[in-house]
């Protein structure tokens, strides 16, 4: 039996109807994932609850993680299994592989999503994949042990670091060909451009320092030292780096120092150090970046700033020797 509504009842629904079509959507919780290198898992960590809600299991050691340009699909070098897997980020399960190459470590993606360039650290080379086919589309040889990846914001250069031959190689994306090798301290690990391309900031371990790079002369302009008070020089051990999307302000992670620097971009001059857990390794902002987060490695936890204030405000348990770390909207 059919029951006729009103006009009341009519201009009731619709009045409801629009104001629900206006209403603010429910905002999307953040979510990080975070490398385990000695408990082979990834942490999912839910940012809105400040805590880290399930695990993944993964192959063995994993390090470098990152997403695809889509946010479908988390990517895990597996290093010690010599494979990156993929992961449906909806399912939060295994879906695939890629052919890495051997020992893979880190990997960098083009803003339009493909093809991505791996340094392969026991084969001293960088694979390039096509990601859609899972095929390998070329082979870079590059120096002794390459450790990090970056792509200019252009997408034009491709720079890998060499951890033995202590060099940033420049290659050239379009004839993936090494153009040129800029010597930098020893133990380079992790290469990170500016926003604008203007400048190639390369970290090195054992040198602690992190090189200025000119990527287009490719010349060292200045080097970056960090003098803290109390600790040993060798204890400072500069490795992630990241850039506020304005290009003013850059965070160093500094190993074992137990702290990130806070640098003046503009200057290269050292603004502040802050405390944060054991031997701080890789960091990763939320989107906003309203949030910058640390990969503790001994201390087995994330650390979250607080940029805007630059404080400390938050230790998050995960597994254990935590790596790599990227963050997506969820």
């Amino acid at each position: 039996m059919q029951v006729a509504m009103t006009d009341a009842a009519v201009r009731l629904i619709a009045t409801i109807a629009a104001a629900w079509a206006l209403a603010p959507l429910p905002a999307l919780a953040l979510t990080a994932y975070v490398s385990n290198e000695r408990d082979n898992s990834i942490s999912v960590v839910d940012l809105d609850a400040m805590k880290t809600v399930r695990t993944i299991a993964v192959g063995q050691r994993p390090r470098g993680i990152m997403l695809t340009a889509d946010g479908t699909s988390l990517l895990v070098c597996a290093s010690d299994d010599d494979t990156i897997q993929i992961i449906d980020t909806r399912t939060l399960q295994i879906v695939g592989d890629l052919p890495s190459g051997p020992d893979p470590e880190t990997f960098a993606l083009p803003a339009t999503g493909n093809p991505l360039f791996v340094s392969n650290e026991n084969d001293n080379r960088v694979t390039v994949i096509d990601v859609p086919t899972r095929k390998v589309l070329a082979e870079i040889p590059t120096g002794v042990e390459p450790e990090g990846m970056a792509i200019s914001p252009d997408g034009q250069t491709i720079v890998n670091t060499s951890e033995t031959t202590n060099m940033a190689h420049f290659i050239d994306y379009a004839t993936r060909k090494v153009v040129a090798n800029v010597l930098v301290d020893p133990r380079p690990r992790v290469a990170q451009f500016k926003h604008d391309g203007s400048e190639l900031w390369v970290s090195s371990e054992l040198g602690g320092t992190v090189s200025v790079i000119d990527p287009v002369k490719h010349a060292v302009k200045t080097r970056i030292s960090f003098d803290i008070r109390g600790l040993r020089a060798e204890a400072i051990q500069p490795v992630g780096i990241r850039f506020t999307k304005d290009d003013a302000t850059a965070f160093v992670a500094l190993g074992p120092a137990n702290r990130v620097a806070v640098i003046d971009a503009r200057t290269a001059k050292v603004a502040s150090y802050l405390l944060v857990g054991q031997r701080v390794w890789q960091m990763a902002f939320t989107p906003d970046e309203k949030y910058l987060l640390t990969t503790n490695g001994l201390s087995n936890d994330i650390s979250v700033i607080d940029v805007a204030a630059l404080k400390v405000i938050k230790s998050i348990q995960v597994g254990r020797m935590p790596w790599g770390i990227v963050v997506s909207p969820q």
